[in-house]
């Protein structure tokens, strides 16, 4: 290949070509009329043309470029369409050619017109969801399944994209960086590439290639559920005839500006790819050299480029995405990113043989080692101990010698909260504890390289030994004899194998890279002579398949690929690879997960007795007692059950019972419960499609009084909504039947705690007990403390029920629900029998009841849930000021709901975007669900143990994700 050629090549600046031009042109060679938009290029010149005959691209480059390249271009697209491709069709001019000798402004051109893709490019979406970039990933496989068998002349080429110039083309262009220290780190990364990439050359099989598929020259566009889907390929102007693995490396470094700093993040495309048009082992081993290249050319030119064309806005706008991309290539350790790459196409590691090795502790030979838990269901931690600085150290201290932790354990102790990365918990070697002065003896020949601090690694022909609390250890650089003591413990001893000697590996690792880190860093276990390996997870999907198979599907579970969770510690629920989530939606523990006092309530009182109510025992007594007096005076009985579901159908019999009637107000868009009776005053349409079209007679659902989407809207629309209750109630008179009463959730809870409007339950209540009816006042969700300004969510409206239900929160998760109402209406029931709950208000379950007032109290839970729910409120406030998506922020205290709409006048629900929303949160480290009956609501519910730093941790990350949808609803919009 001529250098000079290749060099002038890659110095062209763009023609300069006015819209006037342009448009003259296509009037006169195609007889096309319409506005141009211009289209940025590195070194052509591209203009949309919206025309009374569509939508069209103008595209001009140097009449240097040889017309048989573009004429390859031209066959080449025609070549893919025939096979079903996504690109576009070239446009003939009025005399039948495809392709213009032009001359413009005193310069010579070549110009062409081809079909526009409608759709959007999404680079400027910073991230780029997985499932995109597998997608890319399988697009580039196709195109280069079909250029397989795809020839042309113009496919041989002198172009500076090829990957076989790479070498000459850095080598030339790094004296444009000006800075330095970046223009060797350049240099270095160019030399290690090529070193790399030498071996494989002569392996690596040549096609026609695209050169090109990024997130540039892929189009997309939304659908109506919001995501997006591809709709072409464009832009064939580095099509040429060299490696086929040059295409995909190019698609991975595209995306590496979408992977927060990552590279591992690219792994989806290349396991997409090699499904669709599967390569070779040397292939996929050229692939990580060729990409780094890729990064340094694209770095290089750019910056060169501008110094002939400094005008050019496309190449200073991409300029910083390079140096991204270029930084990002460069976080990892290039053996690593091979062997992940391997992975992710289903190559499995070689593992190094190990067999002739010599026992790196044979004084061990003759003792039994114990295996030390530090896995997420350790017994040794308990009440969050494994949050201390230290833990696995001093907890293997304290272990008899020997003992070892384990390999591959994904440890507790390395988990972290309220941050969007994933915890390194993926433990690569192992710790010792061994008697003082165990000595070390080299299980091959290698050389010592010392690191300081009692630590180094024996780098052997095949493989690193890293070791780690060591004294007397070689001279750094000093060689060592198969056998040779290596040095001896001080108590705690490391060890870690590297398959890559290079490099330094982490003792930890991520769980989304642990597979590739463990395959570089295999276990030790054959040079101790004892097997320290952990036992291997839990398949998670094969484990959800049997909870398909055996447990009924309507019992949903949050998530399509829902994590494996076991474990819990506060507001926090961690899978069983170390992640901690940020629990934003259980309204259950409202303590937190794990607390102690539960455990010790729950234990001893199981160690005594757990029975039915009908015997004598005095939590009963203690209990109802303490419901008691959390309730209005002239409440003064209690009854005990296991849900709210229980205590919601219970509610309807005392009603029935009391008033002698049957007809029940509910009120739309509410949730009491799945039995058949609170199934039937539930009017939800999220909980059950079909509950409006399925109520039975004696059910009358009101109008909801949403102040806030509803007809009526604002503080002042009590009056409004009281209408309908009227006209119900006056059906019913007019029918002559009986009322039983009224259900309501005092703070309307499914629509996220929309307060109802001042005095709407008041005048409510008065209306309906001039009929004899009952008011229920349906607490299981917002009452017991959650609001934090008030401990029952009827206190807010300022008024006092007949029938207060509650549940969930009463037993921070042990089945618990009560009934508190007063003495004639419990009476009433007696006249139809007694009333019984088998396991409602166990001594088990009473204790429990108990010690959870008490820990509310002691730990002024219900003074957090106010002052950090204000905080919370005045948060969320500050969203719906910054993001129009973000519609309203209702609730108080941690009972709280962010509603999502398109449109803030017509309040469109913003259905998809919940979802995305919500989706992304999971990847952020956050649990949130949608819900109301459009599913466009944040339904707040944290444990009431919610710290500040945890809301501000989660509003800042909904804030953020707010930011992502914005952009690129506006990319498709553009």
């Amino acid at each position: 290949m001529p250098l000079h050629t290749l060099i002038h090549r890659s110095s062209l600046p763009r023609p300069q070509v006015s819209e006037t031009q342009a448009r003259q042109a296509l009037q006169a060679y195609y007889g096309l009329h319409g506005s141009l938009v211009p289209l940025g290029s590195q070194q052509d010149v591209n203009f949309r043309l919206d025309s009374d005959q569509g939508r069209f691209v103008f595209k001009l480059c140097h009449g240097s470029y040889a017309r048989i390249e573009l004429e390859a271009q031209h066959a080449a697209l025609a070549y893919l369409r025939e096979h079903g491709l996504p690109v576009p069709a070239v446009r003939a001019a009025l005399d039948g050619s495809r392709l213009l000798a032009l001359q413009i402004g005193g310069q010579a051109l070549r110009g062409r017109v081809l079909e526009y893709l409608d759709g959007q490019p999404l680079t400027r979406l910073a991230h780029l969801p997985q499932r995109l970039m597998a997608e890319l990933g399988a697009l580039c496989a196709q195109v280069g399944k079909a250029l397989a068998g795809f020839d042309h002349p113009g496919l041989e080429r002198t172009l500076q994209w090829d990957p076989r110039h790479a070498g000459v083309l850095i080598e030339h262009l790094l004296p444009v960086i000006k800075d330095r220290a970046h223009r060797e780190r350049v240099a270095e990364v160019a030399s290690q590439s090529q070193r790399r990439l030498a071996p494989l050359v002569g392996q690596l099989p040549k096609q026609a290639v695209h050169l090109d598929i990024t997130d540039d020259n892929v189009v997309w566009a939304l659908d109506e559920h919001l995501q997006w889907q591809a709709r072409g390929v464009i832009d064939f102007g580095d099509l040429s005839r060299t490696w086929r693995i040059a295409d995909l490396s190019v698609t991975c470094a595209a995306m590496l500006h979408h992977a927060a700093g990552d590279p591992l993040r690219i792994l989806p495309v290349v396991a997409a790819y090699q499904a669709v048009n599967p390569l070779s082992e040397a292939e996929l081993r050229a692939l990580w050299p060729l990409l780094l290249n890729r990064s340094a050319v694209l770095v290089l030119s750019s910056e060169q480029q501008l110094t002939v064309d400094p005008d050019n806005q496309y190449i200073r706008d991409n300029i910083a995405h390079e140096w991204e991309i270029f930084n990002t290539a460069t976080a990892l350790p290039a053996a690593l990113m091979e062997a992940a790459i391997l992975h992710a196409a289903g190559m499995a590691a070689q593992a190094p043989d190990l067999a002739g090795c010599a026992p790196l502790l044979p004084s061990l030979a003759r003792e039994k080692v114990s295996l030390l838990d530090l896995g997420v269901l350790s017994p040794h931690c308990d009440a969050g101990n494994w949050q201390q600085a230290g833990f696995d150290q001093r907890l293997l201290l304290a272990q008899p010698a020997p003992a070892s932790t384990q390999y591959g354990q994904y440890r507790l102790s390395q988990t972290h909260i309220d941050r969007p990365d994933e915890p390194a918990t993926c433990a690569l070697g192992v710790e010792l504890k061994l008697s003082t002065g165990t000595l070390l003896h080299a299980p091959q020949a290698g050389i010592w390289l010392s690191t300081g601090d009692g630590r180094g690694c024996l780098s052997t022909a095949q493989w690193g030994l890293w070791l780690s609390g060591l004294e007397r250890t070689p001279e750094d650089g000093e060689s060592v004899e198969k056998g040779q003591v290596l040095g001896s413990t001080c108590g705690l001893l490391g060890v870690q194998l590297a398959l890559d000697t290079d490099i330094q590996p982490p003792f930890f690792a991520r769980p989304s890279q642990a597979a590739t880190w463990l395959a570089l860093c295999p276990s030790p276990a054959a040079l101790l002579g004892f097997d320290c390996d952990a036992e291997p997870l839990a398949d998670s999907q094969a484990l959800l398949a049997r909870r398909d198979a055996s447990f009924a599907r309507s019992q949903k579970h949050y998530y399509t690929q829902p994590p494996h969770i076991e474990r819990g510690w506060r507001n926090y629920l961690i899978d069983m690879q170390g992640r901690s989530y940020l629990d934003m939606l259980n309204n259950v523990a409202v303590l937190g997960h794990g607390h102690p006092r539960m455990v010790a309530e729950s234990a001893r009182q199981w160690s005594l007795l757990n029975t039915n109510s009908r015997f004598h025992y005095a939590a009963i007594a203690e209990f109802s007692e303490r419901l008691l007096a959390l309730a209005p005076p002239g409440f003064d009985r209690v009854f005990l059950v296991n849900s709210g579901t229980e205590a919601n159908d219970l509610a309807i019999r005392l009603a029935w019972a009391y008033s002698g009637g049957r007809d029940l107000l509910s009120v739309l868009e509410a949730y009491h419960g799945w039995s058949v009776a609170t199934d039937a005053i539930s009017t939800s349409i999220a909980d059950n499609p079909q509950a409006l079209e399925t109520r039975p007679d004696w059910v009358h659902p009101v109008e909801a009084p949403n102040t806030f989407r509803g007809r009526f809207r604002g503080p002042d629309s009590a009056a409004a909504y009281l209408r309908d209750v009227e006209a119900k109630l006056a059906d019913l008179d007019a029918r002559g039947r009986q009322l039983a009463g009224m259900i309501c959730e005092p703070v309307y809870g499914n629509a996220g705690g929309i307060s109802l409007p001042p005095d709407y339950l008041r005048q409510a209540y008065a209306l309906v007990r001039a009929r004899g009816g009952v008011c229920i006042a349906d607490e299981v969700q917002v009452g017991y403390g959650r609001l934090g300004e008030h401990f029952w969510g009827f206190e807010e409206q300022g008024v006092v029920p007949d029938i207060i239900t509650m549940a969930k929160g009463m037993g921070n998760g042990q089945p618990l629900g009560a009934v508190i109402t007063r003495r004639e209406i419990a009476e009433a029931l007696e006249a139809e029998g007694y009333f019984f709950s088998s396991a409602g208000g166990s001594p088990v379950s009473c204790r429990i009841g108990i010690a959870v007032l008490d820990v509310m109290r002691d730990e002024g839970l219900w003074d957090n849930a106010r002052e950090v729910g204000r905080h919370f409120k005045s948060r969320l406030q500050a969203l719906v000021d910054k993001h129009p998506l973000a519609g309203a922020a209702h609730g108080s205290g941690f009972y709280l709901g962010l509603e999502l709409v398109r449109d803030r006048q017509t309040l469109e629900p913003a259905t998809e975007e919940t979802l995305l929303l919500c989706d992304r949160l999971r990847e952020l480290g956050i649990f949130m669900q949608p819900t109301g009956d459009h599913l466009n609501i944040l339904k707040i519910k944290p444990p009431m143990c919610t710290t500040r730093a945890s809301v501000d941790y989660f509003v800042d990350c909904v804030d953020q994700v707010l930011g992502e949808i914005t952009e690129f609803m506006s990319i498709n919009i553009d």
